[in-house]
């Protein structure tokens, strides 16, 4: 088996490849948007390692789709392997250490999501990017209206530009605000196109139209959960996929003395702001639903802030519980089991 380390850049990637016994077959650089030729040339079965980065995935499917084992190493891990040891760090000297580690020792890898999945976590990446984008010019002609000392009538984001412009009448607006204004309208029309996408996507998948079935849990929420799980079976319960979304508290001790810290926030960041997203929407429009009259005595001991991120915590179990277990959503069963 050979062992085929790449350190990946934009435009070319450094290669190094060993045999098992350590010693050195090839090394050079390659264009990386033609790596699947090289992994071609190599003998089915052999390892290819690269460090986590935006093309570590694309990369490991296609070293999977050329019969090769691929590892893709955690970058908070590679300095532990050796690689930039005594401050000096270079592509050839990276991809040098990567395979010879690989020749020794059983490499850990993350977990390689599938393509739709990564697809999935793209469309919700790239239609926030859009509602971020028409957030920060409202925010902005907010802003100029402040100046003007100006107040319009409260609304819904998708009526700012209408209300603005009725507020102003004849008036002729600045070039710069009229600008701002038509160019939210541009962004409002591609966010309903995004919306609609993601409606579609969820609307398509079984698993998506059953975790929907709770109470503030949309399209966008269960997208971006079937996403980053993508396979259930590599948690071995509601707690384990808790703590890989970072909703478990954290510990720090030493000695006898032991001190819980707040949730570790590890993992995915934007599943868990969509999960506590949720937590919000369900607290306030469910009042009577047994999961949040749990919430309300969390509450009373913790205050409201520690009681939604507990929610969340405990929306993340019960999707997992649906998702495994093939069922819709129960309310006294969900609320039956404190979450710790």
């Amino acid at each position: 088996m050979l062992h085929v380390a790449i350190d990946l850049g934009g435009r070319e990637s450094q290669i190094c490849v060993r045999e098992e016994d350590g010693s050195l077959v090839k090394e050079g650089r390659w264009p990386t948007a033609k790596l699947e030729k090289l992994l071609e040339e190599f003998p089915a079965g052999s390892r290819v390692v690269v460090e986590t980065c935006a093309e570590a995935f694309s990369t490991a499917d296609a070293a999977r789709a050329a019969g090769h084992e691929p590892r893709v190493v955690p970058a908070t891990l590679v300095r532990s392997l050796g690689v930039g040891q005594r401050g000096i760090k270079t592509d050839k000297r990276d991809a040098r250490c990567l395979s010879e580690v690989s020749t020794r020792i059983e490499l850990p890898s993350v977990h390689i999501r599938s393509e739709q999945s990564r697809m999935r976590k793209t469309l919700c990446g790239m239609r926030e990017g859009l509602v971020s984008s028409r957030t920060q010019l409202v925010n902005q002609v907010r802003g100029w209206l402040r100046g003007q000392r100006q107040r319009l009538s409260s609304g819904a984001v998708e009526t700012f530009t209408a209300r603005v412009r009725k507020h102003f009448g004849e008036q002729e607006l600045p070039r710069c605000v009229a600008r701002h204004l038509a160019t939210i309208d541009a962004l409002s029309e591609q966010i309903k196109d995004a919306d609609a996408e993601v409606h579609a996507e969820a609307k398509s998948d079984v698993v998506c139209q059953r975790l929907m079935s709770v109470p503030g849990i949309g399209p966008v929420s269960a997208l971006r959960y079937v996403a980053a799980v993508d396979t259930p079976e590599r948690f071995h319960d509601a707690h384990a996929l808790e703590s890989h979304l970072g909703l478990t508290p954290g510990e720090k001790s030493s000695g006898d003395k032991t001190r819980r810290t707040s949730v570790t926030k590890a993992g995915d960041t934007a599943v868990r702001r969509t999960l506590v997203q949720s937590a919000w929407t369900l607290r306030r429009c469910r009042p009577g639903d047994p999961i949040v009259r749990w919430c309300y005595e969390v509450e009373k001991r913790r205050g409201k802030q520690v009681a939604i991120v507990a929610l969340a915590r405990k929306l993340a179990g019960v999707l997992f519980a649906m998702w495994r277990d093939g069922t819709t959503y129960q309310p006294q069963r969900a609320a039956a089991v404190p979450v710790s």
